[in-house]
């Protein structure tokens, strides 16, 4: 993602040197009349289009978002949690500047994360000769931050539980061997890339990609070749920072289309994946003798313009001096980033035993929280008054003919809730051994769910609020499993 923004920065400001810009700018009233068109279903079974990100980035828009946003955030009730176990919020796929790519320190991460309301960051930094992600990777409790040590590497996210410098020449599936067996874990990322991965042990998957929803925006790539629309947009991310991040935000069929197939085969633990870096961005400085310098946002110069020739599109100030900043385009602050998703965990307290075991189990889901807070929903299948946790692998030969079965949930917001099946196709007239992948079972509104189970199969859950006039994905659980 940031390659691609620096590039197309770098061609905007490499056309004001050859005049490209006084033929092709578009005149003020002209800078809203892109032709809209959709980016894609957001609504399960649906196929309903929704705006894209650049609908989204208007002012009009982005001031309707954050009202959105303020009304949910008054209407949420305080709810408390049934059974004993607690919540946290978690991110993952998180980089710092142990990766080659993140300048990011780690008091400024765990400020934004407290900011965001995470309590527990688990990390992934590319491999490096210089630094050991295990060794000398971020752990331990800051600040009330939990920190836990990972990776990115061979095509997945990796928790070990030891270094794996002796392990290098591994492959995918030998490292997810080697990790599991020594009690770690290993999600599969990047599913966009990797949709015919099948590997044998994982803990889970992302079912969220904050990278792959940038890279279905395709007008919004267009779009920024356009220098006016550029720095007209970011002066709206400087305003509605959160609004205009998480305006990427689409429903990922697509992933969740994969890891109802990866369920069936074997239990998938369901996480987001931020992919935090805070290294999406430009920067303009003056600079000396008379130049403006173009910086991305590692602070790596692209590019050094006359100053005479970048005035007509980028009021310089009068008076300003040598390194004064003239505009910054800055997309994924941490804050932002971290609030856009969060993997919520049931966790018996704040410690990476807890996490790990929460990991193991399945006891997660994803909420969208930039757009509503989700702390405190919770869904179960509730057998008579025996609780089953999100994540639960149960026998439905031994407990499904009772008649009892039922999932039942709770909300802090009316919303829609969505049952989806993943299981037996056992309709009349179908063959036996026919498999449905996330069948829309269920659908009701309101702060509550209760639906009677009849038959087995993977029972996970979404639920979905309204923004912009169009449904919108708020809530993805991982499965419950009724084995046949």
């Amino acid at each position: 993602m940031r390659k691609s923004i620096v590039g197309i920065v770098l061609l905007v400001f490499m056309s004001l040197c050859d005049g490209a810009l006084a033929q092709n700018a578009p005149s003020e009233n002209q800078e809203n009349q892109i032709e809209p068109k959709a980016a894609g279903p957001n609504r399960a079974g649906t196929g309903a289009p929704i705006p894209d990100a650049v609908d989204r980035l208007t002012k009009k828009n982005l001031q309707a978002v954050r009202e959105t946003i303020e009304k949910y955030a008054a209407q949420r009730k305080v709810l408390e949690r049934p059974g004993p176990l607690r919540e946290v919020r978690a991110n993952l796929h998180v980089h710092s500047e142990l990766s080659h790519d993140s300048r990011g320190k780690i008091e400024d991460i765990v400020a934004a994360a407290k900011r965001a309301g995470t309590e527990v960051l688990l990390f992934t930094e590319h491999p490096s000769k210089e630094k050991d992600f295990y060794i000398d990777g971020h752990r331990g409790l800051r600040d009330g931050v939990l920190l836990i040590p990972g990776a990115e590497m061979k095509g997945m996210l990796v928790y070990p539980t030891l270094s794996l410098r002796p392990f290098e020449s591994a492959d995918s599936q030998q490292t997810t061997q080697i990790v599991r067996n020594r009690g770690g874990h290993v999600f599969l990322s990047h599913l966009e890339e990797r949709m015919d991965w099948q590997i044998q042990g994982l803990t889970g998957t992302e079912i969220y990609n904050t990278h792959a929803d940038f890279k279905k925006q395709k007008r919004m790539l267009d779009s920024m070749k356009n220098p006016l629309w550029l720095i007209k947009t970011a002066e709206l991310i400087d305003k509605y920072p959160q609004e205009a991040f998480s305006a990427l935000q689409a429903y990922p069929d697509d992933y969740l289309k994969r890891y109802d197939e990866l369920c069936l085969i074997a239990p998938h633990t369901g996480i987001a994946a931020n992919d935090a870096h805070q290294n999406v961005g430009v920067k303009v400085v003056l600079g000396q003798e008379g130049k403006v310098i173009l910086a991305d946002a590692l602070g790596e110069e692209l590019l050094k313009l006359d100053r005479l020739l970048v005035a007509p599109v980028l009021k310089i100030p009068e008076g300003a001096k040598p390194g004064d900043e003239l505009l910054k385009l800055q997309l994924d602050r941490y804050q932002y980033s971290l609030r856009h998703a969060g993997t919520h965990l049931l966790v018996s307290d704040l410690t990476q035993e807890a996490v790990w075991t929460a990991l193991e189990e399945g006891r997660t889901f994803v909420a969208f929280d930039w757009l509503a807070d989700a702390k405190g929903l919770d869904v179960a299948l509730m057998e008579g008054s025996t609780r089953h946790e999100l994540g639960a692998r149960l026998d439905w030969e031994e407990i499904g003919q009772s008649g009892k079965l039922r999932l039942a949930g709770q909300s802090p917001l009316e919303a829609t809730w969505k049952v989806m099946r993943s299981g037996q196709d056992d309709r009349d007239g179908v063959e036996y051994g026919e498999l449905v992948v996330g069948e829309l079972v269920h659908e009701s509104k309101g702060e509550v769910l209760d639906w009677q189970v009849t038959r087995s199969g993977n029972y996970r859950v979404e639920l979905w609020l309204e923004l912009l006039g169009q449904p919108h994905c708020w809530v993805l659980t991982s499965p419950i499993y009724l084995k046949p």
